[in-house]
């Protein structure tokens, strides 16, 4: 039997299969877990007590469920993948040899870029882990958000609103990372004003705010300021989704009186800016 492992792994090295097959019982080993040293680009940074505490009963009573990923490091050592939170739980445990799938060598830049893809694919990670993720993928790997929905299986306007998070103010994202607001509020937040936002999100954590109450609030700013939108927005949301799933990144189209109005594209790196600019110019011939 065969397991179907690296999901996404083509993204990272031209040429490999979208699934890596692994041998059952050739590349799953049991190695000591002082020879693993911790995976450098970690994009998990909160790690409950209570929670590595109720894996490492687990891991007493039933064995460990899913093995960790690992790369060969040097003669005899091992680099974590994926898998930090199992390998801690085990080490709580008073365990000292842990399953593992062994990765083949691979250099410096790849190790890096598996890491992070091999921890999106295997680990629960909250929205601000994910975007700081996939912030590092763009930047220091030269992925776009495409690339990366792509290997992830996501859609790309789903990996571009994961990463405005990134917008937020410190202290909301704070919030959103140790689980007092929901990324879904991350998001609602984005589309108020920055004089406004803050104050919005303390009522959301006070008074426990929906999504959908600070939706409306922005809804309700809008009405304020804003005249009505022409009969034309729908056809304009149509227009809006269709770019965004052409360009793999967020897009707004304003309309206005007369038939005029606009059409605005983000861009959250260097390289997410050469990349659709290289679509333009392309488009352009």
């Amino acid at each position: 039997m065969k397991q179907a492992l690296g999901r996404g792994l083509d993204a990272l090295i031209p040429g490999a299969p979208a699934k890596v097959e692994v041998p059952a019982g050739e590349s799953i080993r049991r190695i000591p877990v002082g020879k693993i040293r911790p995976n450098r680009l970690q994009p998990r940074r909160e790690f409950s007590t209570e929670g590595l505490e109720a894996l490492s009963a687990s891991i007493k009573a039933h064995g460990l469920a899913q093995p960790i990923v690992v790369v060969a490091d040097g003669a005899d050592g091992f680099e974590l993948i994926a898998g930090e939170r199992r390998l801690r739980a085990t080490k709580l445990a008073g365990l000292h040899e842990i399953d593992a799938i062994v990765r083949p060598a691979l250099d410096d830049t790849k190790r890096l870029a598996l890491a992070l893809i091999e921890n999106l694919q295997r680990e629960d990670l909250n929205a601000m882990e994910e975007a700081a993720a996939f912030q590092k993928l763009m930047e220091n790997f030269g992925m776009s958000q495409a690339a990366i929905a792509n290997s992830l299986g996501k859609s790309a306007p789903s990996v571009s609103n994961t990463l405005r998070l990134l917008e937020l103010e410190a202290d909301i994202q704070a919030s959103i990372r140790d689980g007092r607001i929901s990324e879904g509020h991350g998001r609602a937040l984005l589309a108020l004003p920055e004089t406004k936002r803050r104050s919005v999100w303390k009522r959301v954590i006070v008074e426990k705010w929906s999504v959908r109450r600070v939706e409306r609030e922005f809804t309700e700013g809008e009405a304020k300021v804003e005249p009505p939108k022409p009969k034309a927005a729908p056809e304009a949301r149509a227009v809006e989704n269709e770019l965004q799933k052409l360009f793999g990144t967020k897009v707004e189209v304003k309309t206005g009186a007369k038939g005029k109005g606009s059409v605005k594209i983000h861009f959250y790196s260097l390289d997410d800016f050469d990349r659709l600019l290289g679509f333009f110019k392309k488009a352009a011939l």
